[in-house]
């Protein structure tokens, strides 16, 4: 999870954190929602209780790079929903994924027109 420079978008940060942190390229599809969240790498005299605030998306992926820049420290693995949901340790990363993905997943379904999942 990283943060967003002054000089460019969410989306673009988003973009870029992808590649640094999965070593995957693909389209931002969905904006999921703004997640609050408490962190203590950023507690200082600013903001000594470290809040930040996280922007999720949906990515389609479309292309897995050989190597990342994070790769020595971060492993890649592809999980469903749930599974993703179910490993991790912050509650506001369950919520984005159980409820945001989830609730545009099943928006788009039905409709017909949601990247698959699958086609990577």
């Amino acid at each position: 999870m990283g943060g967003w420079e002054n000089d460019e978008t969410v989306e673009e940060a988003a973009a870029r954190e992808a590649i640094e942190e999965a070593g995957v390229r693909g389209d931002l599809v969905q904006f999921l929602g703004f997640y609050n969240f408490k962190s203590k790498s950023h507690q200082d005299e600013f903001c000594p209780e470290g809040m930040c605030r996280a922007a999720i998306f949906a990515l389609h992926v479309k292309e897995e790079l050989a190597s990342w820049p994070e790769q020595s420290i971060r492993q890649r693995s592809w999980l469903t929903v749930p599974e993703a949901a179910e490993r991790s340790r912050y509650p506001w990363v369950q919520e984005a994924l159980v409820t945001g993905f989830s609730a545009w997943h099943d928006k788009w379904s039905e409709a017909g027109s949601a990247p698959d999942p699958s086609s990577r």
